[in-house]
């Protein structure tokens, strides 16, 4: 058979197809993706029951507002967020055992309140400052206690006895509409 001066030399392209397949099939197989964690929270388990309506004694509330201009409400006085950790620590920890402040940490309660119209950002930010007064006052205990900060050599006993003493309570509230701070 003669070959025809004009027809171009072809390329058997039947095995590409699995070629690509196998490919891609490698591809998502060894990718990792990472996933966000956001805030690591650990909820309640949930109940069809009613909550129980115990009033709580306002000596032991935290309250913290956050309106949807990104302000600061704490104990219905305006507040500033750099001193937000200091007065929760004052609040949980009460050395001078003032009036005011919490009974007990144990009895401590710091209360979340946000506008809708509050930005990620502004919540974050005082979430993390009252996050990180709790962790100071681990570490404060931790080297009262055993000499060594929190976050170094404690056994998972050691740590849970600490968590006894300051148990890390925050109460988040249903957010409020835009502009409605109350």
């Amino acid at each position: 058979m003669a070959r025809d001066k004009k027809s171009a030399p072809e390329v058997n392209a039947g095995s590409m197809a699995d070629i690509a397949f196998l490919l891609l099939i490698f591809f998502l197989v060894t990718t990792t993706i990472d996933a966000d964690k956001g805030i690591t929270v650990k909820l309640p388990p949930w109940s069809e029951e009613p909550p129980d309506p115990t009033k709580l004694n306002e000596r032991n509330v935290f309250s913290v507002l956050v309106n949807a201009n990104d302000q600061l409400l704490v104990r219905d006085e305006p507040a500033d967020i750099n001193n937000l950790r200091e007065r929760a620590k004052e609040f949980i920890a009460n050395p001078q055992g003032r009036e005011d402040l919490a009974a007990t940490p144990t009895k401590a309660i710091i209360s979340l309140k946000n506008d809708r119209g509050t930005t990620y950002k502004a919540y974050l930010n005082v979430y993390n400052e009252l996050k990180a007064a709790y962790d100071e006052l681990w570490d404060e205990e931790s080297q009262r206690m055993y000499g060594v900060p929190y976050s170094d050599a404690l056994t998972t006993d050691q740590k849970n006895a600490i968590k006894k003493k300051i148990p890390f309570v925050l109460s988040e509230a249903e957010p409020t509409s835009f502009g409605d701070e109350d």
